[in-house]
């Protein structure tokens, strides 16, 4: 009976919202800017516009595809259409990868924001207790799921927000911190606004990218909404608003308050900003919403990989157990086997506290990279061979499907001359040659599965 179930469509329209909105606010804007910043200077505001602008794009297209046909629940699944199923097998072990290693990384950050309270705990017992609690709830019902974003990204909106209000009242009261006075002037008067060049600038794109690895997310949530046609086109449209206020929007208020380089690159520059206005705990709050953030990317990855792992299973590309759904719907198997593959950061902060992070993050980066560049292509086959396009267009195919891929595959690069990122993409790069080339062999033995 199991085996013809399907998944439920239990999220309403503020879920999908509210997930589509806590994936595009990443942890890298709470806690990674103030590196950002100090390696950038103000043209991080061009930075974060411009990956905005092609990250909507490419949401665009995910949109598109989803919405011209609704029988299909994923965007795996038009890899397979138009692509071919060696491209599906290949986009979707790398999608499973990308919120594997995300996952890790945001679990082992937990296990880093819980010693800021508890100084002594050891740094792998956090990742252990979370990973099990979000398990179980996820298998309950999806419903849950929903809330549970829901839930993290309103207190990344708050945080967000507040720090927008404090920082427009400290620029317009010309906040005063010992020979610095709050202004728009600073974007400008210290170094210009290009102030480390253009390879600051360069250098600035991989990590902007971090923050919006897993904004694509929306594209597994069509299978489980109850209204898919209204509410994925309404969740996608506001990303560009999303984008201008809670990054651009952000980042400007904070580099106007302190110049960019009075912002202390190994602290959160919400800590410096809220600190300033006499709020000494400061820390404490700022670490409560890192760790929220955290919670919400690994609780995203919990949904993420067991649809993956379920759609694969469906189409025979993974064991079969793996498409198993528990009586609320929910893939369990699949979520099950996610979870164990999670553990591994357990083992990794218990051996490598120090190193856990880095050593996951670049996998992490540039496996999303490579999914968007597959979803690209996708939809570029798919208005090839389709006349009779819906209402939900990527604006001004064919050009802006090219300068998006263009603008990936030249994030790649950077990566890969980056000496701190090159191993990661290289071993990225290894396990996609090798989800391509081994196929066959699947395809082969996939009749015993």
């Amino acid at each position: 009976m199991s085996k013809q179930r399907e998944l439920s469509r239990a999220l309403s329209a503020r879920h999908v919202q509210m997930i589509a909105l806590g994936g595009s606010i990443g942890t890298g804007l709470f806690l990674g800017s103030g590196s950002a910043i100090h390696t950038t200077g103000p043209a991080l505001i061009l930075a974060y516009l411009i990956t905005g602008i092609f990250g909507f794009l490419m949401m665009r297209a995910v949109g598109e595809l989803l919405l011209s046909n609704l029988k299909i629940r994923s965007f795996i699944d038009f890899a397979k259409i138009y692509l071919g199923t060696k491209w599906e097998f290949a986009i979707g072990w790398s999608y499973w990868l990308a919120w594997a290693s995300l996952a890790m990384a945001d679990l082992t950050a937990t296990g880093i924001y819980i010693r800021f309270w508890i100084p002594s705990l050891p740094q792998w017992i956090t990742p252990l207790i979370i990973v099990l609690i979000l398990v179980a709830l996820n298998l309950t019902t999806v419903k849950l799921f929903g809330e549970m974003e829901a839930l993290f990204a309103s207190i990344k909106i708050i945080a967000i927000l507040a720090l927008i209000a404090s920082g427009l009242v400290m620029i317009i009261t010309g906040f005063h911190q010992g020979n610095n006075t709050a202004s728009f002037q600073n974007l400008f008067n210290h170094g210009g606004f290009f102030p480390t060049g253009i390879r600051g600038f360069l250098l600035a794109f991989p990590m902007v990218i971090f923050s919006f690895t897993g904004i694509e997310m929306i594209g597994l949530t069509a299978g489980e909404t109850k209204n898919p046609r209204l509410d994925i086109p309404r969740a996608i449209n506001a990303v560009p608003i999303r984008i201008a206020l809670f990054y651009i929007g952000a980042i400007t208020i904070i580099m106007s308050i302190f110049p960019w380089n009075q912002i202390k690159p190994n602290q959160s520059p919400f800590v410096q900003i809220f600190t300033g206005l006499g709020i000494n705990f400061a820390a404490g709050i700022i670490n409560f919403v890192v760790f929220t953030a955290a919670l919400s990317a690994a609780n995203s990855a919990i949904f993420s990989t067991s649809r993956t792992l379920y759609v694969l299973a469906k189409n025979r590309l993974a064991p079969h157990s793996l498409a198993h759904l528990s009586k609320n719907n929910v893939p369990i198997t699949g979520m099950l086997a996610s979870a164990i593959v999670f553990l591994i950061v357990v083992l990794l902060n218990y051996f490598f506290p120090s190193q856990a992070f880095d050593l996951i993050t670049g996998v992490a980066n540039t496996s999303f990279i490579f999914v968007w560049l597959l979803i690209l292509i996708t939809h570029l086959k798919y208005r090839q061979q389709n006349d009779q396009l819906g209402a939900f267009q990527m604006p001004w195919f064919p050009y802006t499907n090219y300068l998006t891929i263009i603008f990936y595959l030249f994030i790649l690069v950077i990566l890969l001359i980056n000496p701190s990122t090159r191993l990661s993409v290289v071993l990225t790069i290894i396990f996609f040659m090798l989800m391509i080339h081994g196929y066959p062999y699947v395809h082969r033995f996939k009749v015993n599965y």
